[in-house]
């Protein structure tokens, strides 16, 4: 019996094979955090942020759909290569994927191990299909992408926001309409109506749908990877527009019929903004085909079955030395991607902590019931909610200071301590928003603690504002924010993530960090905002904050 090595039979059993040994390592050893998404599971984690509402992913159902179609439509039109088979590759890919998987767990980054499962696929795809196949899947499993939950975007779609209220506004007084803006809302002087423009409004959510199907409308016209990437760029003014349009017709609407006429539009302009959106990206498509002949694609023509993967003297025998040779090394991969996983699992929780601890070391201590004589302390419970979502071993300590030489004022303050689990501390700017704060702006500030040692707090310090349904009537507050650990104190949120993966995958150590958050009104101006945070931080941060070792 002649030796075979490129059988359809052994490549196509090789291919489920390795896949199925990719699924039970993204299933059962897939996903590194547990809270607010208990699951092992990476397939239910990602399918989570499409099916949950609060994370504005539902059109992952339609990259997902849109990507199975693309590598069916791809297939079809790629010829027939003559030797198909590429198990080198193929073994590499599934190893790189691995290596992804492996980075994201350590540093409980699930999106990295949804690189390392996307990059895994396309491996098995090449191993079952050889070249052919792996071409058909490069772009749609890239595609796939756009399902990926960004957090960065809530960054772009704060200024996207901004800019959107802000050119609505510019257009509402160049054609009569007196609008009157206050950070995110719009109302009319006369009360009249109001609205407080939120992220999805102004085109937060439909981003990532829109820029997906700009990129798609140009892959499937356009020849050349560059005029792709162009009609990819304009589709980010392209949004801005189409959203500046949906703003300035909710205004128009107000102002001739009335709130409700407001509302109305509000609920459908929706769709305005896809249609404008993609009509544009179809006129920059026809623009750059009649500006660059032949960079338009032609009609596609099927040139193979989907299923052809032929094979040289295909006998459809199959032999276990061939499946040996090409999933062998899988299985060694995926078995140490496994032991890693569990040891990730397994790090040491780092007993020391950038704050300190109550007896039984889960809790930071209670904060001073005093400051001085200005200042009482009410305590405030961690609500149930709180301690549903987070993970058991997060840690807590808040009280309410109220002023006795400002009647009428209050400073939050609280402290949330993070466990082995990195979903014990999220971005600030997600529970904020949560509460009903709009932020309007941000910057960065240092308070200075002088008691006992000198400490410098590097924070963040976030403008937020409230509307009062019943009065209309908008309250001003700062919220600063800072976290720490046993070794370093930053402002920033991606701050704090970096130096966390960085200790896991360097130090092989779990670190525990503090998320510290102090929050006031600013009813009577920033200034005197400021000077009481300055004084509730001097009263208390001796006393729950350890001294940073010297660098």
């Amino acid at each position: 019996m002649t030796r075979n090595l490129q059988s359809r039979t052994a490549l196509i059993w090789s291919a489920v094979a390795c896949a199925a040994m990719g699924f039970a390592v993204f299933q059962f050893w897939g996903n590194a955090t547990q809270g607010y998404i208990e699951s092992n599971s990476l397939f239910y984690w990602w399918g989570f942020q499409w099916a949950n509402a609060a994370s504005e992913m539902e059109h992952g159902w339609m990259i997902l759909g849109l990507s199975l179609w693309l590598f069916w439509r791809n297939a079809l039109q790629l010829p027939v290569a003559p030797n198909p088979a590429q198990p080198g590759r193929a073994l590499l890919a599934m190893g790189v994927g691995l290596g992804l998987h492996v980075l994201g767990y350590a540093v409980q980054q699930s999106r990295i191990s949804i690189l390392g499962l996307l990059v895994f696929v396309w491996g098995v795809l090449v191993l079952a299909g050889g070249k052919r196949w792996g071409r058909a899947a490069a772009f749609p499993l890239a595609f796939m992408i756009f399902a990926l939950p960004i957090n960065v975007l809530d960054t772009a779609g704060f200024w996207l926001r901004m800019w959107v209220i802000e050119a609505s506004h510019t257009l509402a007084h160049w054609s009569g309409i007196e609008v009157v803006r206050n950070g995110t809302q719009l109302f009319s002087p006369d009360g009249r109506y109001q609205y407080d423009v939120a992220a999805a409004c102004s085109g937060v959510r439909s981003l990532l749908a829109l820029t997906a199907l700009s990129l798609l409308v140009g892959y499937l016209n356009l020849r050349s990877w560059w005029a792709r990437g162009l009609v990819l760029v304009l589709s980010f003014p392209f949004t801005y527009l189409g959203n500046v349009v949906r703003i300035s017709a909710i205004i128009l609407a107000a102002q001739l019929w009335g709130q409700d006429a407001g509302m109305i539009v509000h609920e459908w302009a929706g769709f305005v903004v896809f249609v404008i959106v993609l009509g544009l990206v179809q006129l920059s498509v026809g623009w750059l085909g009649r500006l660059v002949p032949g960079i338009r694609l032609g009609a596609p023509d099927a040139t193979a079955p989907f299923w052809s993967t032929p094979a040289a003297n295909d006998t459809g025998q199959f032999f276990l030395r061939d499946l040996v040779v090409r999933v062998g090394p899988v299985f060694l991969l995926a078995l140490g991607t496994v032991g890693l996983t569990r040891h990730f699992d397994a790090l040491p929780l780092r007993s020391e902590t950038g704050v300190r601890l109550t007896t039984e070391g889960i809790n930071p201590v209670p904060l001073p019931a005093f400051i001085g004589v200005d200042w009482i302390g009410r305590q405030t419970a961690v609500t149930a909610i709180e301690r549903e979502i987070l993970p058991p071993d997060t840690g807590y300590a808040r009280r309410n200071y109220v002023a006795l030489h400002q009647p009428g004022h209050q400073v939050f303050l609280s402290i949330v301590l993070s466990g082995r689990d990195r979903t014990s501390i999220h971005r600030p700017e997600l529970c904020v928003t949560g509460q009903g704060w709009t932020i309007t702006s941000r910057f960065d500030h240092d308070f200075v603690i002088t008691a006992r040692d000198e400490i410098t707090l590097p924070t963040t310090v976030l403008r937020v504002e409230q509307v009062d349904t019943r009065t209309g009537r908008i309250f001003p507050a700062l919220l600063a924010y800072w976290f720490v650990n046993s070794d370093r104190m930053v402002a920033t949120h991606w701050e704090r993530m970096a130096y966390a993966a960085w200790d896991r995958l360097r130090h092989g150590r779990a670190d525990r960090w503090a998320y510290v958050l102090v929050q006031t009104d600013a009813v009577d101006g920033e200034a005197a905002a400021l000077t009481r945070l300055q004084e509730v931080l001097a009263g208390t941060v001796p006393e729950f904050q350890k001294p940073l070792p010297q660098r």
